[in-house]
């Protein structure tokens, strides 16, 4: 297999969305990834790991 073969052959327009942010949405992607980050720092404290 070459990396010819491998390559997609869709064009990224017209790929099937999964559902996540829009592009132009990068804001909620940092909030809900530092709210990520400090419920599992609160996890782990409530827990006692580490």
């Amino acid at each position: 297999m070459t990396a010819d073969t491998a390559a997609p052959t869709a064009s990224s327009g017209s790929l099937a969305r999964t559902g996540g942010p829009d592009e132009d949405s990068s804001w909620l992607e940092h909030v809900l990834g530092w709210t990520l980050v400090v419920v599992v720092a609160m996890f782990v404290t409530q827990v006692g790991w580490l």
